[in-house]
């Protein structure tokens, strides 16, 4: 069956639906479910939330109960901390938790991003879940955000590339995913009402752009909109965002669904395009009647969005697979083997990896240690099947002729800092090496709050100062949603970066520290070294409703490369036990024009003594960019794995789109004139190879002409002058040359270029004549589409 004829069977189901009917299937059933119509045969599908693992709430899926329409309940949902959850959903049915995205996107790995979405469907098809609500996929813009242990990046490359492998490997397993939050929803102060205002390039070039890869990468059964404004608008009735760019521009034919509670006006979601409104509500639905009744929207607007509903119902029947086997002691195993190729080595002076020989006792400091933090907290929040505990596996792998000794170093009581504090550094005496395990609070890493500020949990930072002041090796072993500062870094010896590392965290940092092994994960953030040098610190997180993006497109590693700030620890970097060096970089071809491919090769070698894996980055830096640009972007990335002293060979292909701008005077993505250095490297700061490629694009190096554009940028365009020129000779009435110097004296006037000539020729030129001229040179200077 082709589309056509499958498209030509849910519109004839549509057409047998009773308007009732219809308005049901468009606003869902109770909390988790799509409204049945049993007179039709049409069957409800099971949706949950799961961005690393799948939350399954008994009460809410199994019993029906109605939890969308208790705002209380709701609330209560998204404002509880991770060790909460079973108090906020009811009895939970357990299911693997894996890396959280901050953790896993870590790895840099889009094969083991599809083996996450193969094993999320494989316990969806256990669990009867047809639609998992994830992954989400905003930018990480600031640390601060409470929910940016969920996301992936700070850029838009590696977040679109990851998240349309996490698609694909659920959906091939015959589950949908739903990418969300569409869009701009990158902070969770006032999130249903702040207004996200972000310049159109920003838009298209940095927050949109990873939605767009992962959509033509992968093909979401769903996209999810998201709770805020944008420029105005509310993104779930938005209809620039939702059919102008989404389904017009991009070609997306899936089902739009709204963000919990999400849509205030259902009239408007619809006919900006949101097909589902969730969850259940009988109050937008009576507003949709009423509107049907007003006529102010038209029977064909719920049909298309039936049919878009129904069609997402018939594939996700489609893929049930429910006699297929999940084995979660696997995915414990996988989420271990994840978690280690995620977690990056920040610092290590040599003390790792620790030689169980050479270790007679070891001190681990911190309550994280038996009571692991692996989560953040809110929606996402799942209910793990087992958790490893960090001690009892590093126990485990310490051999039976090391001690391992234990002391909490820190509570929740701040009148028992001091003492337990001071009960550590005595412990500490005589330790071969101390391994701290240290924190963010929790709470202030999830849904509804963002963060106030980077620093670990009260007493943490200072704890780790005074053990590092008294002792050469300490080890800190970190779990926290995004960045942290770290004023104790120059003092300590080692420092070891989990994020939210999952239920196997506790063996897969063990694993590292002991070099079971090698550490490959690299930041896909930038560390600032203080608060104040986050990008849209002056502007976060808005003020009267409005929150103003103001760093444009300088998002993460572009700021601090454009304002030369160092960072603490820059995009890309992540520590290895071994070394790699580059060579040998060849470009297929010396010219890139519009629609063409450019393969980028080099050579990697091990040269170290440990088999690893290593991180290569491809960034793309412009010469004489015509609009202002990134110092360099990320245009593409690779892994591969080296035995001691082998070489491998790394391509990576990149598409002539990866070289555009977003002219927003064009309204369209152009490939400029200009030479482009293609630089390879191991992080954003640390560039191994470059050459150079030359643009040959059909965009102009000058801009669109406007009746007020100053003489200077008329003069510098050869398309205009001769416009220009020619204009003079026919309405003056003099030669081309005596028009040529006379254009030539403008040069320097800073009124518009109409305005000089006016002035200079003391005439009047007719507004036809004028318009004709500059839709001429405007026209001669138009672009293809990309």
């Amino acid at each position: 069956m082709n589309q056509q004829e499958a498209d030509k069977i849910l519109c004839d189901r549509v057409a047998l639906m009773s308007l009732a009917e219809k308005i049901d299937l468009l606003g869902g059933h109770g909390m988790w479910k799509t409204k049945a119509v049993a007179r039709l045969g049409i069957p409800e599908i099971v949706m949950t939330d799961g961005t690393y693992g799948v939350r399954y709430s008994i009460e809410q899926i199994d019993n029906d109960a109605p939890g969308g329409q208790d705002l209380e309940a709701f609330l209560g949902v998204v404002n509880r901390r991770a060790n909460e959850v079973q108090a906020a959903w009811g009895q939970m049915r357990p299911a693997t938790c894996f890396a959280n995205g901050s953790s896993l996107a870590s790895s840099w790995d889009v094969a083991l991003a599809y083996e996450l979405g193969a094993a999320l469907a494989r316990e969806c098809q256990a669990l009867g879940v047809h639609l998992l609500l994830g992954p989400g996929i905003n930018l990480r813009r600031t640390p601060l955000a409470g929910r940016s242990y969920e996301y992936y990046s700070e850029d838009p490359v590696l977040t679109g590339d990851f998240a349309a492998a996490v698609i694909n490997g659920l959906q091939d397993g015959g589950v949908g995913a739903s990418l969300k939050h569409f869009a701009c929803n990158n902070s969770e102060v006032e999130r249903t009402t702040m207004d996200s205002i972000v310049t159109e390039r920003a838009l298209r070039e940095v927050y949109l752009l990873g939605f767009e890869r992962a959509i033509r990468k992968s093909k979401p059964w769903t996209v999810m909109s998201s709770y805020n404004k944008l420029n105005g608008c509310q993104a779930a009735e938005n209809g620039w965002l939702l059919t102008t760019v989404l389904r017009e521009a991009w070609g997306y034919d899936g089902v739009v669904i709204s963000d919990w509670h999400g849509i205030k006006d259902r009239p408007a979601a619809l006919l900006a395009g949101n097909d589902l409104d969730m969850p259940e509500s009988q109050t937008r639905k009576e507003q949709l009647l009423t509107a049907l009744a007003l006529g102010s929207v038209s029977v064909a607007a719920v049909d298309a969005a039936c049919t878009r509903v129904l069609g997402l119902i018939s594939r996700a029947k489609a893929g049930e697979r429910r006699d297929q086997p999940c084995d979660f002691d696997g995915h414990h195993n996988l989420a271990r083997r994840m978690a280690g190729e995620s977690i990056v080595l920040l610092k290590n002076d040599g003390v790792l990896p620790l030689d169980p020989a050479r270790l007679r006792r070891i001190l681990v400091v911190g309550a994280g240690a038996i009571e692991p933090v692996i989560q953040g907290s809110g929606c996402a929040t799942t209910t793990p099947t087992r958790v490893d505990v960090p001690l009892n596996e590093i126990k485990a792998l310490a051999g039976p002729d090391s001690v391992v000794d234990y002391c909490p170093g820190y509570g929740d009581d701040p009148a028992q800092f001091d003492a337990l504090r001071a009960e550590a550094l005595g412990r500490a005496v005589g330790a071969a090496v101390v391994i701290v395990f240290a924190h963010t609070a929790v709470g202030y890493d999830g849904e509804g709050s963002d963060r106030r500020d980077l620093n670990l949990a009260p007493g943490h930072d200072l704890l780790i100062g005074a053990l590092a002041a008294q002792h050469a090796n300490v080890v800190v072993v970190l779990a926290n949603p995004d960045a942290v500062v770290m004023p104790w870094l120059d003092a300590v010896a080692a420092v070891v970066e989990t994020f939210f590392a999952g239920q196997a965290m506790g063996g897969a940092v063990a694993d590292i520290l002991f070099g079971k092994v090698n550490p490959s994960g690299k930041l896909t953030v930038t560390f600032p070294v203080k608060l104040e040098d986050i990008p849209g610190y002056l502007t976060y997180p808005g003020e009267n409703g409005r929150h103003l993006y103001s760093e444009d497109v300088y998002v993460g590693y572009r700021y601090y490369d454009r304002r030369g700030v160092d960072p603490l620890f820059p995009f890309g970097f992540g520590l290895s036990y071994t070394t790699f060096a580059y060579s040998d970089l060849h470009l297929s071809a010396a010219i890139v024009g519009s629609g063409d491919t450019l393969t980028v090769s080099f050579s990697v070698t091990n040269v170290g003594g440990r088999q690893g894996k290593e991180i290569c980055q491809v960034y793309l830096q412009p010469t004489a960019p015509r609009l202002h640009r990134p110092l360099r972007a990320l245009a593409g990335f690779a892994k591969i794995e080296l035995a001691p002293g082998e070489t491998g060979r790394v391509s990576v292909v990149l598409e002539s789109r990866d070289f555009m701008v977003f002219d927003p005077a064009y309204g369209r993505w152009l490939l400029d004139r200009d030479q482009v250095t293609v630089a390879v490297g191991a992080s954003s700061r640390d560039i191994r190879l470059a050459a150079t490629v030359r643009c040959d694009g059909e965009a102009a190096l000058y801009r669109k002409l406007a009746r007020d554009t100053q003489p200077v940028f008329v003069l510098e365009n050869p398309l205009a002058r001769r416009a220009f020129v020619g204009f003079l000779q026919t309405n003056v009435g003099i030669s081309a040359p005596e028009a040529e110097r006379i254009l030539e004296g403008c040069r320097s006037s800073f009124f518009g270029i109409f305005v000089t000539m006016d002035r200079r020729f003391r005439l009047t030129f007719p507004e036809t004549a004028i318009q004709e001229l500059l839709d001429q040179v405007n026209a001669a200077g138009q672009v293809h589409p990309a």
